[in-house]
């Protein structure tokens, strides 16, 4: 069996400001009367939302799969993501296939916490660190309105990014971290977590150092 030796790591740290509304679905256990029917997700030991990584990943791989031609389309128009371990997407975020070409992800992502630094940014939203938006849908064929209030990270709060990018020996550096940054780009001009057709979830990305803090071993 082949080995691979861990040559370096290199970190990604930065910020994720939130340009408009982002609502990351949490648990709807505390439903209160009157409150949100949908709430974000939030840290439960100090109830700060936060970004899951698992979140952030998904998008991320899922756009850059769909920017480089990873997904297929079945003659149902059912869409496949590629299996390959050596595609653009492979290569970065792993192929777990339960099959002989499996590839552990090469990109750890972090969950973003919050920074809540500066209080003040939030002195006027009506819940903790959120804000309740309602809106209404209306049923084309019977022209009823339908209300609904989601709870979402208001626009400019800011989260701290902090992700991991793996190299091992043999691997294409320069390939994987030109991948990294096209995920970013993507997503800048995407969009993250729910509802994003209709305004939510776009983000800025900063990052401190575009080409990352290589730690070696």
């Amino acid at each position: 069996m082949a080995t691979s030796k861990l040559l370096k790591k290199i970190v990604y740290t930065g910020t994720i400001t939130l340009k408009t509304g982002l609502h990351i679905g949490g648990t709807n256990a505390a439903l209160n009367i009157g409150g949100p029917d949908k709430f974000v997700v939030r840290n439960p030991v100090n109830n700060v939302p936060y970004i899951p990584g698992s979140s952030l990943k998904g998008k991320m791989r899922a756009l850059v799969e769909i920017a480089n031609g990873c997904i297929t389309y079945t003659n149902r128009g059912e869409a496949k993501a590629s299996e390959d371990p050596n595609s653009i997407s492979g290569r970065l975020f792993g192929v777990a296939t339960g099959k002989d070409n499996n590839r552990p992800s090469r990109l750890i992502v972090r969950d973003a916490e919050m920074d809540i630094s500066h209080p003040e940014m939030f002195e006027n939203t009506d819940l903790p660190y959120t804000e309740s938006k309602t809106e209404v849908t209306i049923d084309r064929v019977t022209a009823k309105a339908n209300p609904r209030t989601f709870e979402r990270v208001p626009a400019g709060a800011v989260f701290k990014l902090n992700m991991v990018l793996n190299i091992f020996e043999g691997e294409d550096e320069q390939g994987l971290k030109d991948t990294v940054k096209q995920a970013i780009r993507l997503l800048e001009n995407d969009y993250l977590g729910g509802n994003g057709s209709r305004g939510y979830g776009q983000v800025k990305i900063m990052l401190d150092n575009p080409e990352g803090e290589t730690l070696t071993f």
